[in-house]
């Protein structure tokens, strides 16, 4: 069986090097974007099994990054998580009614962002 392919979207660096070292080292293959105008172009350019965004990026918001990727019926099916130091409710409704499959806040449990990704690309 193949990894399970993720996109992790986030602008700050740290974050992305957090993300991709937990879900490498738990047998996903990453690939990361440093803002939602790179991460829609990496999403459009390979099959991912799931995308990881930040909410708050420069060029392209997580709830863009979102739409553009929801805007494909295609694309419709692949899990959508926000990884974010919002809690909002009006952040998390915007986001669930743009088609985001969960939410987890920053700064976040690794187990816990490994066993959701395993859920939601049926790896558990």
């Amino acid at each position: 069986m193949t990894a399970p392919v993720v996109l992790a979207i986030d602008d700050s660096r740290t974050m992305r090097q957090m993300v991709s070292q937990a879900l490498s080292n738990a047998g996903f293959e990453v690939e990361t974007a440093e803002d939602g105008v790179q991460g829609v172009a990496a999403f459009g350019a390979r099959r991912f099994d799931a995308v990881i965004t930040d909410i708050n990026m420069p060029n392209l918001d997580g709830f863009g990054v979102i739409e553009a990727i929801r805007s494909a019926r295609s694309n419709r099916r692949v899990p959508v998580l926000v990884l974010t130091t919002e809690s909002s409710e009006e952040f998390r409704a915007k986001a669930r009614n743009l088609g985001a499959t969960g939410w987890l806040v920053k700064p976040f449990d690794e187990t816990g962002l490994v066993d959701t990704l395993r859920l939601v690309t049926g790896q558990s």
